[in-house]
């Protein structure tokens, strides 16, 4: 069982490919017999600060989107969720949880031990998610706004295979690095000894692997905004902080695509 969704963690974890922009000191760049290792220290040592800058950048996000306000009251978010649910048939088949340090232990012994380090991630409001294998969304008791981002995924699961795979497709997108980096040495240069089609396109390919993640985290948010405002909250609720604190958290997941494009470029330099 797997979580699907996050309402606002760094999943930028892309960046910490192995040896991504690591360990480029000892490249021999003040060889002048040896130009095209001094390149490519030069090229590696780029690629390392970008990863840096990116993560760096989808922190202070994730920081902004954390530490914004609430759109509306515990009470609102709670009748949102609750419509959320009974217009789209999931009533009783997706279970809803509000985390905090008292009753995370109800879920830690409902659901195993091995899921206690993501509960205890919620129950600081380091973390949303919901897991499709459980049928649980899970949000903080200090955040429960991203409570409608999560009930977004648990909709986007309910309908159809596409839908399913865009979800999944995560799984498997971390893996492209080390995917090109073989099939890079299998196909070798080009006859004319230049770069083959995986050396020239591998930052595209990897960030196209992780686009169904974006699109899929993007449709979750959508979903949430739009039942939030459908449930004519009045004056008490202020549909822009919303939009403002959901667009944080998307642009947390568009980094991640780009850190995982740069770790695939990086794979394959050389």
């Amino acid at each position: 069982m797997q979580a699907i969704g996050s309402g606002y963690q760094n999943f930028n974890s892309y960046n910490n490919y192995p040896n991504f922009g690591n360990n480029y000191a000892s490249a021999r760049q003040n060889s002048p017999e040896d130009a095209s290792v001094q390149n490519f220290a030069i090229s590696a040592g780029g690629l390392g600060l970008a990863s840096v800058l990116i993560n760096k950048l989808s922190q202070f996000l994730a920081f902004k989107m954390s530490s914004g306000k609430e759109f509306t009251s515990e009470e609102n978010v709670h009748k949102v969720a609750n419509q959320m649910l009974d217009k789209n048939g999931l009533k009783d088949k997706v279970a809803v949880g509000y985390l905090n340090q008292q009753n995370k232990s109800q879920y830690i012994n409902a659901c195993g031990s091995g899921w206690a380090d993501s509960f205890e991630t919620v129950a600081r409001g380091d973390n949303a998610f919901y897991a499709d294998g459980l049928k649980l969304a899970v949000a903080p008791e200090a955040k429960p706004s991203l409570m409608l981002h999560e009930l977004g995924h648990a909709i986007n699961s309910s309908k159809g295979k596409f839908m399913q795979f865009l979800q999944k497709s995560r799984g498997w997108a971390t893996g492209v690095p080390t995917a090109l980096l073989v099939l890079n040495g299998v196909l070798g240069k080009d006859k004319d000894g230049k770069k083959n089609f995986v050396e020239k396109n591998a930052g595209l390919i990897g960030f196209s692997a992780f686009l169904p993640t974006i699109i899929e985290e993007g449709m979750a948010s959508v979903r949430g905004i739009k039942a939030a405002a459908a449930a004519n909250l009045g004056k008490s609720a202020n549909l822009n902080v919303l939009k403002r604190n959901y667009a944080l958290a998307w642009g947390t997941y568009v980094l991640a695509g780009v850190g995982l494009g740069l770790a695939a470029k990086q794979s394959v330099t050389n």
